[in-house]
């Protein structure tokens, strides 16, 4: 059983999922605790990732097994990361992290060949991403997929969907 985790805790980012296909990369600021009880991204069953990125890849990803639904991100050229490397953050809100280290963006940035485009999962991962992101792919802030962000999902996905630009 894992320990528990102190509620200011250090928490740390999973490793990308990306590779030589990956035309665009989706980023959010860092793991929720559902998603770190699980070590998986977007764990929270009422975050609408899954939903939002498979309706722009044309595929219904929420049902399928975890690591077929990264495999199906990775087949359809997007990959996942997350702006922060490390933070101290108490429950899963982006307006409690503090003390934060960035991922190296601009280094898979630059080891992905094909990439057109870093698309942002929120304005928290878009306000720290655009800091050590500042030249190469196109940068795109999306409205947030967790269920913290109330818009309305039809609403997230207008905004989403312009993503399938970039995976032509």
């Amino acid at each position: 059983m894992p320990a528990p985790r102190l509620p200011d805790a250090r928490k740390a980012s999973f490793a990308p999922v990306a590779d030589a296909r990956t035309r665009l990369l989706v980023l959010g600021s860092l793991p929720g605790e559902a998603s770190l009880a699980r070590s998986q991204y977007y764990a929270h069953p009422q975050n609408q990732f899954w939903r939002l990125i498979g309706a722009v890849i044309g595929r219904e990803l929420a049902a399928l097994p975890y690591e077929e639904r990264l495999q199906a991100l990775l087949t359809a050229g997007v990959g996942l990361w997350d702006v922060v490397r490390s933070a101290r953050r108490a429950g899963s809100l982006d307006t409690a992290i503090r003390d934060h280290e960035p991922n190296a963006l601009p280094a898979v940035c630059a080891a992905l060949p094909d990439l057109r485009a870093v698309a942002f999962n929120g304005g928290k991962a878009s306000e720290l991403g655009r800091r050590v992101l500042t030249a190469g792919p196109a940068l795109v802030t999306l409205p947030s997929s967790s269920p913290a962000y109330t818009l309305a999902y039809a609403q997230k996905l207008a905004q989403w969907e312009a993503l399938r630009g970039y995976l032509k």
